[in-house]
């Protein structure tokens, strides 16, 4: 009996945001982890200006894991996908018709996004995806979308009932026209505060404020990011918590980890996850009692419902000292770096790497044959 044909997959990473370089080292740990007597990766990166690449996978998987070394390969051929589905399934174009290596079409069977960030995260690759008519791993157009801007985000989390720490949302042209009136309003949250571009992760352009002066420099900072921005009270020394979510209309929640943090810049900063590591210690499964840890995969399950999502996500949590729980924010696509804790969470649950891939996909192409099967027509 012959063996089945392994199923094509597409490996999109890189993007246009400031999360490019990260999704770079994510594709990498995908890559490495894909069953290859299931399927053949094809790798297609999307540079800064926005160009569709196909990328060698011995230059990815050779590539530095500091993210201030990878870059993609830009000598590479451009690809190119249809917006509308083909008769025999879509396929993935070359771009340069001139290039006498091309050989034709690229075959699809299903879309692996690793794309962090605006671009990418947000549901605009989603919405291609969609027009293409290819499967994809993760959340659709509206779960992308409200999960990556923080500040919708937790409007749509207040709605649901569900614990957010108070915060206030700020836009750049009432920041230009009245800094000092917004400093006043800001002083209600106390201090510490945390400063976040509403629509950026890995903790780019974050920043933590411990008085006004500090957070006037955070929010001039944080704006050269994005032009909305999410201002937090900050709690004093919480328990980071973050549980993994898999699934679509019955999600399963992975072991709850912690991350304690005695790293110079004074949180999970954007160094801390991934230049240096210094000062950052996991602990999966966190020490937590039985009740506190089925409360805390509780209320990341309700919000991974709440947002609409689907496929998986990363949910963080915050425990203050008199054991009250808070929502932090949800990451729809979360880091698959070696040191990420998506992985990390299913690893401990009993979901190895290679598990963890088949079960994103195969939950990609559930989700297209249902959409296929939908009527059309009245």
């Amino acid at each position: 009996m012959s063996s089945s044909p392994r199923l094509r997959v597409a490996v999109l990473f890189g993007g246009r945001s400031a999360e490019h370089e990260i999704s770079l080292l994510s594709a990498r740990f995908v890559v490495e982890s894909l069953d290859r007597a299931k399927y053949d990766p094809i790798l297609i990166g999307i540079d800064k200006g926005g160009r569709w690449l196909l990328q060698d996978e011995a230059g990815l998987l050779g590539a530095s894991r500091d993210p201030r070394l990878v870059k993609l390969n830009q000598a590479m051929p451009g690809v190119l996908l249809p917006p509308h589905p083909e008769a025999s399934g879509v396929s993935l174009l070359r771009a340069d018709e001139s290039d006498q290596t091309s050989g034709g079409p690229l075959a699809v069977d299903v879309v692996f996004p690793v794309l962090h960030g605006p671009m990418g995260e947000d549901g605009t690759v989603q919405g291609l995806l969609e027009l293409s008519g290819l499967p994809y791993v993760g959340a659709g157009v509206l779960g992308s979308a409200v999960g990556m801007d923080k500040d919708v985000m937790k409007r749509l989390l207040l709605q649901a009932g569900l614990p957010l720490l108070p915060y206030q949302t700020l836009r750049r042209l009432r920041w230009q026209r009245a800094p000092d009136q917004v400093l006043s309003e800001l002083s209600a949250l106390g201090f510490p505060q945390f400063v976040k571009p509403a629509n950026l992760g890995s903790s780019v352009g974050v920043s933590r404020a411990l008085n006004a002066t500090e957070l006037r420099t955070a929010i001039d900072y944080a704006f050269e990011f994005d032009d909305k921005l999410v201002i937090e009270a900050g709690l004093d020394h919480p328990r980071e918590i973050e549980c993994a979510v898999l699934g679509g209309a019955d999600p399963r929640v992975s072991v709850p980890g912690e991350i304690t943090i005695d790293h110079p810049d004074g949180y999970y900063s954007y160094a801390a996850k991934y230049v240096d590591g210094s000062g950052v210690v996991t602990k999966i499964p966190a020490e937590l009692s039985a009740e506190q840890a089925q409360a805390m995969q509780r209320l990341a399950l309700a919000t991974f419902e709440a947002l609409e999502c689907e496929g998986l996500a990363r949910v963080d949590l915050f425990l203050d000292q008199s054991g009250a729980l808070y929502v932090n924010e949800i990451n729809t696509l979360p880091g698959f770096t070696h040191i990420s804790m998506f992985p990390q969470l299913w690893q401990a649950s009993g979901v190895s790497a290679a598990e963890l891939m088949t079960f994103l996909i195969d939950e990609a192409l559930a989700r297209a044959a249902r959409k296929r099967a939908r009527r059309s027509s009245v």
